[in-house]
């Protein structure tokens, strides 16, 4: 007869994927993981594989938490309204990153990614979905008449993307948050 999980995986993958984003793969050991998780590491083994594979876990789970780039930017009506709140909202949660651990995609990007060629791929994708979702509003922001014919709808979603994986960076690194402020002020900019 199989034992009873004597903790939630959910939970245990919640608190891992803190961990990983406050500390970094390299720097999280299996030993932290026991430690922080306060179950043995059997158990992590059995339920989520070796630290690797928990990472890749916790790193599927920030992406289902996070942003709903389809849901904000393809309402109907103006896009633009939509595209300037989500540059803004980059740049405030980034300012106000009170842990500073920055988005765990560019931390990935930065840390792991170089080394791992299936992590680097999810990043790519990830950029990839954020880039093709943009394109597609700003597409129709265009045929709207809110953006010029002369604007490249996919150069601007690749300037965006940039800029907003940018200040996830500056807002971990930065406790000035008039740069990143002064930053999103000149991407608004260029959707005029």
């Amino acid at each position: 007869m199989a034992r009873t999980k004597e903790f939630d995986p959910d939970a245990v993958l919640q608190a891992a994927l803190e961990l990983f984003w406050q500390r970094g793969y390299e720097a999280t050991s299996m030993a932290d993981l026991v430690e922080h998780l306060g179950i043995g590491r059997a158990s992590i083994y059995a339920t989520f594989g070796n630290k690797r594979d928990f990472y890749l876990k916790a790193y599927e789970r920030y992406l289902q938490n996070g942003i709903d780039f389809v849901g904000l930017l393809s309402q109907p009506g103006p896009v633009l309204p939509a595209v300037r709140a989500l540059i803004e909202r980059f740049a405030e949660e980034s300012a106000h990153d009170e842990k500073r651990r920055g988005c765990l995609v560019v931390n990935t990007a930065v840390e792991v990614a170089p080394h791992d060629p299936a992590l680097a791929r999810r990043v790519e994708s990830n950029w990839d979905f954020i880039e093709t979702t943009l394109t597609s509003a700003l597409t129709r922001a265009r045929a709207q008449g809110e953006l010029t014919e002369e604007k490249d709808p996919r150069a601007l979603a690749r300037f965006l993307l940039t800029v907003m994986q940018g200040m996830r960076v500056i807002g971990k690194g930065s406790s000035d948050p008039e740069r990143l402020y002064d930053t999103a002020a000149q991407a608004l900019r260029a959707l005029e």
